[in-house]
Order: structure tokens, then C-alpha cells, then sequence
């Protein structure tokens, strides 16, 4: 499992990088495929960044992400 800081995690933001992962609550999970994602926006929130204090206000928790992969852990 590979290890990401949040400044490389930033790099896959569907922008810079056809890549969109975000984290929440340490792991990091790979949304490129979604469709709610597209361009690595999904409503106000932004790919390449870290979703926990965000998902903390959701009306949803981290069952959201369930069914995509887990690409690595996001470490401080």
C-alpha cells in the first residue's frame, strides 16, 4: 500500500493529472472512474485533498466510498 503526503496527493486532482483521488479518515481512494466526479469536482468539493473534516458535515459517512479502490493511506 503506497503512502501519500497531502502535497502529493494534491497531483491527482483529475486536473494536473487524469487521476482523481481524494482521502478520508487516512485512506486514500481512487474516484476516477466515477461519474461524480467528472473533472475531479463533485459538488464544492475538489479532488487530490483530504474529504475527513468535510465528511464530517455529510449527510453521508465513509460508506460513500465503498466499492472503490483503496490506493493507499494519506500520511501527515
Amino acid at each position: 500500500m503506497r503512502n501519500f503526503s497531502r502535497e502529493e496527493l494534491l497531483k491527482y486532482d483529475g486536473k494536473q493529472n487524469k487521476e482523481i483521488y481524494i482521502a478520508c479518515y487516512g485512506k486514500v481512494y481512487d474516484v476516477t472512474e466515477s461519474s461524480s466526479w467528472a473533472d475531479g469536482e463533485h459538488y464544492d468539493h475538489e479532488g487530490g485533498i483530504d474529504l475527513t473534516e468535510q465528511m464530517d458535515e455529510s449527510p453521508h459517512g465513509e460508506e460513500v466510498f465503498e466499492g472503490y479502490e483503496i490506493v493507499g493511506s494519506l500520511v501527515d
